[in-house]
Formats: C-alpha cells, structure tokens, sequence
C-alpha cells in the first residue's frame, strides 16, 4: 500500500484531485483523523477539511497520479507559496 500526503488548497485542486483519482481503475482513500473518504467522490472531498494536510492511500500504481500527487504535496505548494 502506497501512502503520500498532500493539501488541497482550492475547490479547482480539489476537482482535479477527484478527476484524476477517477482515471485509475483502483480503490483510492483520503484520510484526515478518523475519517476516511473515497478519492473518487467529489461530495466527500469537498466535506473534508481541505485547510488540513490529508493521507492519500491506494494500491494500485499509476504513474501520471503518483506525478500528480507529487504536485499537491504539503512541500510543493509551501514552495510555490
């Protein structure tokens, strides 16, 4: 099980975040304390706290999402900030 961290700082990351954990044909969870939500439904990402560092865990591998992942990482968006 792969795990990585990131942030979704705006509704558009949060969208694009649901879009492309949509392209992949494995189960994708975000966690934030005890919740846990599906990375594919819009509705529950939105319900998080997207102000909060949230645990991205999946099975599969994709390489495009990994990269994508990557650009939403705590790390990225403190740097381009």
């Amino acid at each position: 099980m792969k795990e990585k961290k990131i942030m979704l700082p705006t509704m558009a990351d949060a969208k694009r975040f649901v879009d492309e954990a949509t392209r992949c044909d494995f189960d994708i969870d975000v966690f934030y304390n005890r919740v846990t939500i599906d990375a594919k439904s819009i509705l529950g990402v939105l319900s998080l706290d997207l102000t909060r560092v949230l645990t991205v865990q999946f099975q599969g591998s994709d390489e495009r999402f990994e990269q994508f992942l990557d650009t939403i990482s705590p790390e990225s968006i403190s740097q381009a900030a």
